[in-house]
């Protein structure tokens, strides 16, 4: 087997966030949509390192948008999955679907493989 660039744990939670979000992805709504639609507690300073890590992996990308009077100026970092990004995601997920293959009580069964 290769040795594919795979995405960590909470680097999928994110990874996962930044897509469902779209165009609307930045520290505050990755953390959001974490907790809402992961159920998982988790701190926005977390959110913003694992942001940066994947930025400088090349996973993500980002782009300032300037500030608007209610923020006081100050300017918003949106980011967005690259294609490399994808590929991790896939293979992660590709991994934990071929592990949990014949697992009784964990979603998958041979007969659907």
């Amino acid at each position: 087997m290769s040795a594919r660039a795979s995405a960590g744990d909470f680097e999928q939670l994110v990874l996962l966030s930044l897509i469902r979000l779209g165009n609307n992805a930045y520290g505050m709504t990755v953390r959001r949509e974490i907790e809402e639609q992961g159920g998982r507690s988790v701190s926005l300073g977390a959110v913003y390192r694992t942001l940066q890590r994947l930025e400088d992996k090349g996973w993500v990308s980002s782009s300032l948008a300037l500030g608007t009077e209610e923020r006081n100026r100050r300017a918003k970092r949106f980011f967005r999955v690259e294609p490399t990004g994808e590929e991790a995601l896939r293979n992660a997920l590709l991994a934990v679907d071929r592990m949990r293959i014949g697992v009784h009580g964990f979603g998958l069964d041979e007969s659907r493989a």
